[in-house]
């Protein structure tokens, strides 16, 4: 048996997206559609030839069209290798040869993103025939081309119109595309059954990290390096990934390492609360009656370091606020929304970057961190979790007063968000002193403390970790500190505790480390 010279197309779409111009072209080009279901309809409809699948597998669908392409006429017509071998076996058998596959698949990221969708719903939304066409298509792009992305439409269509035939780079390229296409929809699947295993708060076997491409950035860290931004698929919530830009330039490596920082402290504060950030620490963090106070405040706690600094906001960003911002030079400020004032000032400021992230709600907090090592993934539950009043031991013969005991819980919860070893001083919910990254608790209360200066005399002091020694405790004594908190649990607490007592400071255990590498 001979084939007709005719070539063939299977079509089959979730996405319809230029579907059906797609056909009529390559009606005219010569191809023989063949096409299922939904696609079939919606091609046919509109005046377009095509083909039932079944009219050429001979066999119907069936279980609710869950099987209609997995048969031997359609995937041998688009394994079969061009050879003669492969070419006889076919007409032998009576298959066509099948030189075109344009599949995407069913929408399961759209379905698992619906408020409340059951499990079973998303299960129904796991496509079989289509990976298995994609796939098979994809190994055979030799001999078939094969499309999953509605915007390569033209591409193709241009090149036969010009050649007669796609060009063996593009269909590779095409493979390419497919098999990317077949694994993100494999590691949505994989992700979403592993959460709904998860959920009692045990970890993947197989961990599957799910992204898109947000962007290409200018450089990394540094100029030298080359870097991306990808937005986490199934992101939702106020967060660095879903923001939007709504002006300024380009963001860079580091001004998202930095706004996801200013963001994620100020979320920490049910009240008007403002951050400024620098290289991912907290060098003011304040809160006030109105926003504009707060961050008035965040920037006089340390204003020399605030110039060129990145803004964390929790409240709508008025008037008064973005006036005060444009008295400094900051390169962005993430906020959950603005004013229509607010931006007619900000805007003045051609390059300052505005990002808005909408409300925050309880769902903003991710469950997990993930960090990369080399030849590795570290992965760990998000450093979640508030402190109240009732959850702190008092260890001092003195107890705190209960403005101290706000004043701690404040400084608490910015300390949290600052790079080990840590320690915050504040006063009336106004950091005075951070210090940051030291390689010992010393170092870091000594900076902490020499920036606050006089103001320290009646602050409190936190520390992400325990105290190994009584020397810090010392410090702040002497610097007139007169409330601690940290963790505890270190061998020498009780050393701490009598450096306490003797310097009149009321000092509370958590009992809770915030290490932050």
């Amino acid at each position: 048996m001979c084939f007709k010279v005719k070539k063939r197309a299977m079509i089959s779409v979730s996405d319809k997206t230029g579907v059906v111009e797609l056909a009529r072209e390559l009606v005219q080009l010569g191809y023989e559609i063949v096409s299922t279901g939904g696609t079939f309809k919606t091609i046919t409809q509109e005046g377009v030839a095509a083909t039932y699948v079944t009219d050429i597998t001979g066999f119907p669908e069936i279980l609710e069209g869950r099987v209609k392409t997995l048969h031997p006429h359609v995937h041998a017509g688009i394994l079969a290798k061009r050879t003669p071998e492969h070419l006889a076996q076919l007409a032998e058998l009576d298959i066509v040869p099948i030189d075109l596959v344009v599949v995407n698949l069913y929408p399961f990221k759209e379905t698992i993103a619906r408020e409340n969708v059951t499990l079973a719903e998303a299960i129904e939304n796991i496509d079989i025939g289509g990976p298995a066409m994609v796939r098979a298509a994809a190994k055979n792009y030799q001999g078939v081309a094969v499309v999953v992305n509605p915007k390569r439409y033209r591409e193709i269509l241009e090149q036969l119109k010009s050649t007669g035939t796609i060009k063996e780079e593009t269909r590779f390229s095409l493979a390419q595309e497919a098999f990317a296409h077949t694994a993100d929809y494999d590691t949505h699947i994989a992700a979403y059954l592993a959460q709904v295993k998860d959920e009692q708060g045990s970890f993947p076997d197989h961990l599957c990290l799910r992204g898109e491409k947000i962007q290409e950035l200018r450089y990394g860290e540094n100029p030298h390096q080359k870097a991306a931004f990808y937005r986490e698929i199934g992101a939702h919530g106020a967060g660095i990934g879903t923001a939007r830009q709504i002006h300024g330039k380009e963001l860079s490596f580091n001004n998202i390492v930095d706004l996801n920082a200013a963001l994620e402290l100020v979320k920490e504060f049910p009240e008007a609360a403002a951050v400024i950030i620098k290289h991912t620490n907290p060098c003011g963090t304040a809160l006030g009656e109105s926003l504009a106070m707060a961050y008035e405040r965040a920037f006089q706690a340390d204003p020399v370091s605030a110039f060129g600094g990145i803004v964390g906001l929790n409240r709508e960003v008025d008037l008064e606020t973005a006036q005060k911002m444009t008295e400094t030079f900051l390169e962005a400020v993430i906020a959950p929304s603005f004013t229509k004032e607010a931006l007619a000032v900000l805007t003045n400021k051609a390059n300052i970057r505005l990002l808005e992230t909408g409300v925050f709600t309880s769902e903003d907090v991710s469950r997990f961190d993930v960090k990369k090592v080399h030849g590795g993934i570290l992965l760990q539950d998000i450093d979640g979790g508030k402190l109240s009043a009732a959850d702190l031991k008092v260890v001092t013969k003195r107890k705190p007063t209960d403005e101290e005991l706000t004043e701690l819980l404040f400084s608490w919860r910015v300390v949290k968000h600052v790079k080990s070893n840590g320690i915050v001083v504040s006063k009336n919910h106004q950091t005075l002193g951070v210090g940051a990254g030291q390689m010992n608790r010393v170092g870091a209360a000594q900076i902490a403390l020499t920036q606050g200066g006089q103001e320290c005399r009646g602050a409190v002091l936190a520390s992400d970790a325990f105290f190994p020694f009584r020397d810090t405790v010392d410090q702040a004594g002497q610097a007139g500190i007169t409330a601690i908190i940290q963790p505890g649990g270190s061998l020498k607490d009780e050393e701490s505790i009598l450096a306490a007592d003797e310097h009149n400071i009321a000092m509370v255990f958590t009992g809770i480390r915030h290490f932050k590498h």
